[in-house]
């Protein structure tokens, strides 16, 4: 098996008195969707944040690339190839698709002049190359559907040299038609041997896209799972806690009996 770009073992995070993670272990492997599930409370943010350097972790081991390591902040994660593409997505949406795709680092020529024209075509070329076809790269990207504006955000991700990129509940204000637009992407990155982390609630949109999957809940796991060691209904009751439903229902009739 390839080994992974990132490796979680054990992961810790504590804030003052509350135990925000324990004991959280994951793979990130490159060519491989990793999914990571659950409600709201789970973990789900903290994780995100100490995979992409907002937050140290406490305990257990973060490996990158097989090193132990500590990131201490984003730049620290992007110089290791660790891009988040967070939910606001970073972008201006009144410039246009090929001013926000080269945000931050934009193409200069002599005496700093911007290369208008290599930006436009480098552009329009990165999102064709994962199967994105817009309209005009002159466009505002606050015209663009919510899941093309995904689109953008991970193509310019991905061209900007990540090998993890992990996307932030990137389906959960979209519509079905434009959550398939963001699955699409997903394989797509994949496709590339991008290590992808696919942070979600939706364990129907995790299953279609994922090769393994991490569920949490109150900040602990409940494994982490290979798609053949799981089906899609013990991810869902797993996901939605009905293992805690099921003994809760089994109270209640033992009560009434």
């Amino acid at each position: 098996m390839t080994e992974p770009v990132m490796e979680a073992r054990e992961v810790g995070k504590t804030f003052a008195s509350v135990i925000a993670l324990s004991g959280i272990s994951l793979k990130v492997i490159p060519g491989q969707v990793t999914c990571v599930l659950g409600d709201n409370g789970a973990g789900k943010s903290t994780l995100i944040k100490i995979l992409s350097g907002v937050h140290p972790h406490d305990s257990g081991a973060l490996l990158i690339d097989g090193k132990p390591s500590t990131l201490h902040a984003p730049h620290e994660a992007l110089a290791a190839g660790i891009a988040t593409v967070y939910q606001d997505l970073a972008m201006v949406p009144l410039m246009s698709v090929w001013r926000n795709f080269f945000l931050g680092s934009e193409l200069t020529g002599p005496l700093g002049s911007l290369r208008h024209t290599t930006m436009k075509k480098e552009t329009a070329e990165q999102m064709a190359m994962l199967g994105i076809d817009l309209r005009d790269v002159e466009q505002p990207v606050g015209t663009l559907s919510g899941g093309e504006r995904q689109s953008v955000a991970i193509a310019r991700a991905i061209y900007r040299g990540a090998r993890v990129l992990i996307l932030d509940e990137p389906t959960a204000a979209l519509g079905v038609k434009q959550s398939g637009v963001v699955l699409k992407n997903i394989r797509a990155a994949r496709a590339r041997g991008v290590a992808v982390v696919f942070i979600t609630h939706n364990p129907q949109h995790a299953y279609l896209v994922g090769d393994r999957f991490l569920v949490l809940n109150r900040g602990a796991s409940l494994g982490e799972y290979a798609k053949d060691e799981i089906t899609l209904d013990r991810l869902t009751t797993l996901m939605s806690g009905g293992a805690e439903l099921t003994a809760l229902k089994n109270q209640l009739e033992a009560g009434e009996s």
